[in-house]
């Protein structure tokens, strides 16, 4: 890796433009480009390439999956919303008719279930006092 940097010097021994082991590359005169010359005796790279391509469609079967789920859970966010929204007005329609169930009966419906609350209390109350004894 090191003789990239040291371009057409033969450095350590390796040939120039090499970059690993089995691969050399070559400038082509006038021109920017290189040639990529293979060398039959480390002819692993279509293993590698073999190997590359099966994790490359393990990860786009992932990619599949990430994207079906995602969509699956926007579907039920939407529908938890409408479910809130429906629920929002229906609580909304509710309290505007107990509102005016309170203003037409007065407050005297109010003060019906202050003294029920306060006779519960007080029934609760000698309750737990006499149990004691």
């Amino acid at each position: 890796m090191a003789s990239n940097s040291h371009k057409g010097s033969d450095y350590y021994g390796t040939a120039p433009y090499r970059s690993r082991q089995g691969l050399s590359t070559r400038p082509v005169t006038g021109n920017d480009d290189i040639q990529l010359r293979i060398d039959p005796m480390h002819a692993d790279l279509d293993d590698e390439i073999t190997g590359l391509r099966s994790q490359v469609r393990q990860l786009r079967n992932v990619a599949q999956e990430i994207e079906s789920e995602a969509k699956f859970q926007n579907d039920f966010i939407n529908q938890l919303q409408m479910t809130v929204m429906k629920a929002q007005a229906g609580v909304k329609n509710n309290m505007r008719k107990l509102n005016k169930s309170i203003i037409q009966q007065g407050s005297s419906h109010v003060m019906h279930v202050v003294l029920f609350a306060l006779f519960c209390f007080f029934v609760v109350y000698f309750w737990s006092k006499f149990s004691r004894r």
